[in-house]
């Protein structure tokens, strides 16, 4: 039975959840379609405020605060953007009431916030993906590392701001991950896949899925994939690269399997599926799943997005997503470059002035997303966190989004900010 606020879907109120980047684009999602909704982003950031949009002070990780305070406004649809909620539980409560969400429950969200868990239930499921072996000491670790050979992969059990995972030929430096990690839960040595690495987003209401559009992120600070994983520099979108049936075979051999599993397991996955996936020369394996929207990669397909989203985010929380066609997106490629404050992804310098943002918004075909700003004392911006902002450029081809990408970066002045020259690069 559907919903009812499905069948007035001209006008949703809906409650998005989160502070960054990702929920400031699927806040100008929604504000793009036809349709008027009433938008509300909790916390939200000073860009959301900035678009037009309510950003009470919400304890947004609390499930008992956030269930509060949609009974107090009546929300048609809860759309949960980041990771720590999900986790937290925040969906349980309001699924329960009754209320249609948008992210899976605390036991569905352990796809993400366990790796041994994902792991696990992909075996179960017979989806493809590397050898792994958990560890939960260093004393084991170096057995285990020697056993899979180098480069070794090393990533921590649960959640770690993308920081928690390992790829070196040093083993030290592997062996010192380990140390760093185990006190706070078990380590997966894994085994390492050689390709190129692919984000696909699936709709999921618990039984079927639908693909979005597949893109690629870059992970590391510097270019040439150099130095530290952070949370994510950049990516583009689509992937001329991919074969024409990857999509297609990814639905059927990777997120069908691992939704219907979840589902006879009695967790059924309510949300956004993140199948983070490589291209080996064996064919495609999963390294992670994660149950939210990846950031930034949600900035460029959801900027390439021709369908409402509101339409797919209420079907899949309300279980529809079978009466729904596929998500249709612009052929125009979309690249986003993520400026970041001096310093990430380690200690970082903050409360830096910001300028530029309107000269880089009137570069055709741009418009940039927050991440983590702050308005000053005289309404100018400030930088308040690691990754500063995300812009996001759409052309008529990949080497146009490009140039117009760094092109408006260029109109950004933040101190001592830092941002990777070579995004989309292979492809323009």
């Amino acid at each position: 039975m559907r919903h009812p606020a499905y069948s007035r879907l001209g006008r949703v109120k809906i409650l998005v959840l989160g502070p960054g980047a990702r929920e400031h684009a699927i806040v100008l999602a929604l504000l793009s379609e036809d349709a008027d909704h009433e938008i509300v982003c909790a916390p939200g950031n000073a860009g959301v405020a900035a678009s037009g949009i309510e950003t009470p002070d919400l304890a947004y990780t609390d499930p008992a605060a956030v269930a509060s305070f949609v009974r107090e406004r009546g929300f048609d649809l809860v759309v949960i953007g980041p990771e720590a909620p999900l986790v937290a539980g925040v969906a349980d409560p309001l699924r329960a009431a009754g209320v249609p969400v948008f992210g899976p429950n605390q036991d569905a969200a352990a796809l993400e916030g366990s790796k041994a868990f994902a792991k696990r239930i992909m075996d179960a499921a017979g989806v493809p993906t590397g050898r792994a072996a958990r560890v939960t000491a260093v004393a084991e670790a170096g057995a285990v590392l020697d056993e899979f050979g180098a480069p070794y992969v090393v990533k921590a059990d649960g959640l770690a701001a993308g920081k928690g995972v390992l790829v070196t030929h040093d083993r030290d430096a592997a062996i010192e991950h380990v140390a760093t990690w185990a006190p706070h839960g078990d380590v997966l040595v894994e085994e390492f896949l050689d390709g190129q690495e692919v984000s696909l987003f699936f709709f999921a209401d618990g039984h079927d899925v639908l693909p979005l559009s597949p893109a690629q992120d870059y992970k590391r600070i510097f270019d040439g994939d150099e130095g530290p994983n952070t949370g994510g520099m950049g990516a583009y979108s689509p992937l001329p690269w991919v074969a024409q049936d990857f999509v297609a075979e990814i639905t059927r051999t990777v997120a069908l399997p691992t939704v219907r599993q979840l589902e006879a397991e009695g967790t059924p996955f309510i949300g956004l599926l993140y199948c983070g996936l490589i291209v080996t020369s064996k064919g495609v394996r999963v390294i992670e799943f994660n149950a939210r929207f990846g950031d930034p990669e949600t900035q460029v397909v959801l900027a390439r997005l021709e369908s409402p989203l509101s339409q797919y985010l209420l079907a899949a929380a309300t279980g529809t997503l079978a009466a729904q066609p596929e998500p249709q997106f612009s052929e125009d490629p979309a690249v986003i470059v993520v400026v970041a404050s001096e310093g990430y992804p380690g200690e970082v310098s903050t409360g830096r002035t910001i300028t530029g943002l309107d000269a880089a918004a009137e570069v055709p075909g741009v418009h940039v997303v927050h991440a983590a700003t702050a308005r000053d004392a005289a309404d100018g911006w400030v930088a308040t966190g690691g990754r500063v902002l995300g812009v996001v450029a759409r052309g008529t081809s990949f080497g146009e989004a490009r140039e117009r990408a760094y092109r408006a970066v260029s109109a950004i002045e933040l101190e001592g900010s830092q941002h990777r020259s070579d995004i989309a690069a292979r492809v323009a």
